[in-house]
């Protein structure tokens, strides 16, 4: 196994990780609160967030967690579309909810919490998956990219379910109505 280099020491990535819940729900109460949604607003920034969540919902249904290596559809672009979906979804939300603060908040929590446990993660996966060395010399981490193929294993809806991704999906059209009631009763 390759020795990489790493982004964040090993302690530090450690707390992130385990910040991940916590951080989601002080982006939620910051969501609620500092959002102040505007019809253009919704209009601009419901399709991007509704893009992230189509992308995690793509990857779910190619994922099987600690099973077999995902290489097929989005994971043919980027190692981790998951991550990529929720940065997506929730800086749309933030253009939804009308406020440049949220954006920059989001995408600070995605850098400080998230990056770290995406690093961890690979180190997770270098251990118990062979191929995941090859896989990641020829993937990018994040930024897409054009791959030769789309790999041999296609969506399954099944594996979405069993990977409760719809729980996005709930969190998301519950975000959705909360902006629009929030812009409707002017909270």
């Amino acid at each position: 196994m390759t020795i990489r280099k790493h982004w964040f020491p090993k302690p530090y990535a450690d707390r992130a990780a385990r910040l991940r819940v916590p951080a989601g729900f002080v982006m939620l109460a910051a969501f609620g609160y500092f959002s102040r949604s505007t019809p253009e607003s919704l209009q601009a920034g419901l399709p991007v967030s509704l893009g992230g969540l189509a992308l995690r919902a793509w990857a779910a249904g190619h994922l099987r967690k600690n099973q077999k290596l995902a290489t097929s559809g989005p994971y043919s672009f980027t190692r981790n579309p998951l991550y990529l979906g929720t940065l997506i979804t929730a800086l749309g939300l933030a253009m939804a909810g009308n406020s440049v603060g949220l954006g920059i908040f989001f995408a600070a929590v995605f850098v400080l919490v998230y990056l770290p446990a995406i690093e961890l993660e690979e180190q997770h996966l270098m251990v118990i998956l062979p191929d995941y060395e090859a896989y990641a010399a020829r993937v990018p981490l994040l930024v897409p990219s054009i791959p030769s193929d789309l790999g041999e294993d296609s969506f399954s809806v099944a594996q979405y379910l069993k990977n409760e991704e719809y729980r996005a999906l709930v969190g998301w059209l519950l975000a959705v109505g909360w902006l629009i009631a929030r812009m409707y009763l002017r909270w």
